[in-house]
């Protein structure tokens, strides 16, 4: 019987952890984030992505592991940089109807850092028909829903319909499967499973669906040297309700772990730093932050699914936290 190697899948974890740490200033929002051209992508984006994937990975780890205390601080830091929740009502009047404001401090609201202020506010625009009735893909709907269900906005949209509206939630075609429907059925998981914390949200069929065709769509995407969508489809592995194949595990986290540099940054894609001297440097941040936040959040789930929570494997582990930057 094949058992996964959860000692190296948590070297990856803390590895990643560690260069988030060492890179948390590039996280930081410049004065662009408030102007009218600023690029969101490049600001509010990032920030919020740290935000999600460190109240995610500390839900999954022990009070007493020195990453919780690791992840605390950069959840911290996040929070610290929207000036504990005050740039966000200044977003609200600049932008009321934008929606990334409010996506993005639902992540901070879920985990109990908020702002009346703001909540208030958001909560005043949402009751506008100009509100409910934002054009959106039905993945980002999905996620705008459950964004205001964490912030205190209840309407009477269910998410059911949205679901039913996404690629996964009209169960297609397996072989119709490619990178942009990748990631929108891994977001699609990400939020029915509240980032990984219920995956009894994951629906019966849905999760028979995946159960089926994860495994070769996972091998795809790691044969292609996808390493970001690679480890988002192991998030989705470990959150489903369905046990975890640990042959399929094994072989994704040994690629996973020989495509991370030795500074544990994950590229988002290409080729192994250890046969190709090109890829060898240090992938630059944009090309390199999101892939090594999931890889962080993939192992996290990983280990605590293979070892059935915090009490198993996790615990033993005596490797150097602080020589890896991580605080203890």
């Amino acid at each position: 019987m094949t058992r996964v190697d959860v000692h190296k899948v948590r070297e990856v974890e803390v590895a990643a952890l560690a260069w988030l740490s060492a890179h948390r200033g590039d996280f930081a929002l410049g004065d662009d984030a408030l102007t009218a051209d600023g690029q969101v992508d490049l600001t509010w984006k990032p920030l919020g992505e740290l935000a999600q994937t460190c109240a995610s990975v500390r839900e999954h780890t022990a009070p007493d592991d020195p990453l919780h205390a690791c992840l605390s601080d950069l959840l911290g830091f996040a929070w610290q940089q929207t000036g504990r929740g005050e740039l966000f009502l200044r977003l609200q009047e600049l932008e009321p109807f934008a929606t990334y404001p409010l996506e993005v401090y639902s992540v901070f609201a879920g985990a109990g850092l908020r702002h009346d202020g703001y909540e208030a506010a958001a909560a005043t625009v949402a009751r506008t028909r100009g509100w409910r009735q934002t054009e959106q893909e039905p993945t980002r709907r999905l996620g705008l829903l459950k964004a205001e269900g964490r912030s205190g906005i209840h309407r009477p949209e269910r998410a059911h319909q949205a679901l039913r509206r996404t690629w996964l939630g009209g169960l297609p075609e397996p072989w119709t499967f490619e990178r942009s429907a990748g990631y929108a059925l891994t977001h699609v998981v990400f939020h029915l499973t509240d980032w990984g914390r219920t995956p009894d949200g994951l629906p019966p069929d849905l999760a028979d669906y995946l159960a089926h065709w994860l495994p070769p769509w996972l091998d795809t995407c790691l044969d292609a040297r996808m390493w970001d969508l690679g480890c988002e489809l192991l998030v989705v592995a470990a959150s489903s309700p369905r046990p975890p194949d640990a042959a399929m595990f094994q072989d994704a986290w040994t690629r996973i772990a020989r495509a991370q540099h030795e500074t544990g940054a994950l590229p988002v894609e290409g080729p192994d730093p250890r046969e190709d001297d090109a890829a060898a440097a240090e992938p630059d941040f944009l090309h390199c932050y999101h892939s090594t936040l999931m890889a962080a959040f993939a192992a996290a789930l990983t280990i605590e699914r293979l070892t059935g929570g915090f009490d198993d494997d996790r615990a033993p582990y005596t490797g150097d936290m602080h020589g890896q930057g991580v605080p203890g």
